[in-house]
């Protein structure tokens, strides 16, 4: 017995709002980046114990342009904030993160010039899973969170309408700071960056370089 019996002529009525959305979130491939201890509980939650192929996600894909989900699980070296971003960046639209554990979300212990404090500064981030490391069974959770927060993402005209109502950052991304606006040859350089999109890794560059 299938569903089509229990409908009235065979016909189903939806939103195409609800059904885009629903097909985001059940065929969602996590990119394959794991950084640290917290790469271990990613690893087994992919594996047979836990089974994400339940939600339509056992495929963790080795290239971004087959990605949707950004699993970022551990510390996020300044060294590695650069390439972390291009992958990102090389993501297909829509995409999403979420941060694992401590140490990406926060720095964790390692509160140092090394890592980077929180992965938020580098890439936006949908949900934010606690825990050192936290556990498979968490990470399902954050999972099932994010399915819930895509399908009820607006979209075209309400998706606009509803990041208008978004708080301002105190540092809008992409903003020119102000020691490349006074040097000629570091304002070029953005320039060119903001041509090619690459200003937060341009950012990121200099902030390395100076270490």
């Amino acid at each position: 017995m299938g569903i089509e019996e229990k409908l009235p002529q065979g016909i189903i009525l939806t939103s195409v709002e609800a059904l885009v959305n629903w097909t985001r979130r059940a065929s969602m491939w996590p990119a394959t980046f794991g950084l640290a201890c917290c790469a271990i509980e990613m690893m087994a939650t992919g594996a047979a114990r836990y089974d994400t192929g339940r939600f339509g996600m056992e495929v963790f894909r080795a290239s971004p342009r087959q990605a949707d989900l950004m699993i970022v699980a551990g510390r996020v070296s300044q060294k590695m904030a650069p390439v972390l971003r291009q992958i990102y960046d090389q993501m297909a639209e829509p995409k999403w993160v979420l941060s694992m554990g401590v140490c990406a979300t926060s720095g964790g212990m390692f509160n140092n010039y090394a890592i980077v404090q929180g992965v938020d500064h580098v890439v936006p981030v949908d949900m934010y899973l606690p825990g050192c490391p936290p556990r498979p069974e968490m990470l399902l959770d954050a999972i099932l969170k994010l399915h819930e927060k895509v399908q009820h993402e607006p979209l075209g005209d309400k998706r606009r309408e509803a990041l208008k109502d978004l708080p301002e950052p105190a540092v809008k991304p992409g903003t020119m700071p102000s020691s490349y606006r006074f040097d000629k040859q570091r304002k070029k350089e953005w320039a060119e960056a903001v041509k090619e999109g690459t200003q937060e890794q341009l950012r990121i560059r200099k902030a390395v370089a100076k270490r």
